[in-house]
């Protein structure tokens, strides 16, 4: 699919046949209101492709698309303790927890150009939630304080801004950091350590979508 094109280098097909078959089989799969879900994320992605959108303002448009769907735990929504959607999965069932919001951002944010470089998703702590959470985090340059993307919070701030947040660790295509402060880590091994990650980067494709356990549309 043309996410992949970008995030792990296979070859592009043409945009508009990639939208056409994802669409066709979201439909079939998961119903009309998950379709257009994914014909709205096709839309900002073909806009942000042919626009010369600033980083911070497809971070934005990025941010608040996703932020529109139900946040629901995996248990209740697939039946699995731990389970990380697809982009295509997300949108189809119309809802997931904080794992899903923060790949369907990264990913998105890849295939709109956002180099890889500046992109972490980085599980932390919500202390006023006292539970684990993931968020997606920018960096502008690599030693700047990233913009921290949120489904809890939906105003892109800074991470010295989110004192309500512990960072744990943080990975990308590519690496895995262990965080020492806020905004920076230590580099600490390939992203490949992270099975869930693993698993979710070999089933992003139209064929392999699973179906939830309950359904979010009615």
């Amino acid at each position: 699919m043309a996410v992949l094109s970008i995030v792990l280098g296979a070859p592009a097909q043409s945009l508009l046949d990639e939208d056409e078959n994802m669409a066709e089989a979201v439909h079939r799969f998961y119903g009309d209101k998950a379709a257009n879900r994914l014909r709205g994320w096709r839309q900002l992605v073909r806009e942000g492709q042919v626009t010369d959108w600033s980083d911070r303002e497809t971070l934005s448009r990025v941010n608040i698309f996703f932020n529109r769907l139900h946040f629901i735990d995996d248990i209740k929504l697939w039946g699995k303790n731990d389970y990380w959607a697809t982009p295509l999965e997300f949108l189809g069932a119309g809802g997931g927890d904080c794992e899903d919001f923060s790949v369907a951002k990264y990913f998105s944010l890849r295939e709109l150009g956002i180099d890889d470089d500046k992109l972490r998703l980085v599980y932390v702590k919500a202390l006023e939630l006292n539970q684990f959470h993931m968020v997606v985090a920018y960096y502008p340059t690599a030693s700047a304080v990233p913009l921290i993307l949120d489904n809890l919070d939906g105003t892109i701030r800074r991470a010295t801004e989110r004192g309500d947040l512990e960072p744990i660790y943080s990975f990308n295509g590519q690496h895995l950091w262990l965080m020492r402060e806020r905004g920076q880590g230590e580099l600490a091994g390939k992203a490949s350590r992270l099975s869930l990650w693993n698993d979710l980067r070999g089933r992003v494709d139209v064929k392999r979508l699973q179906r939830p356990s309950m359904n979010l549309d009615g």
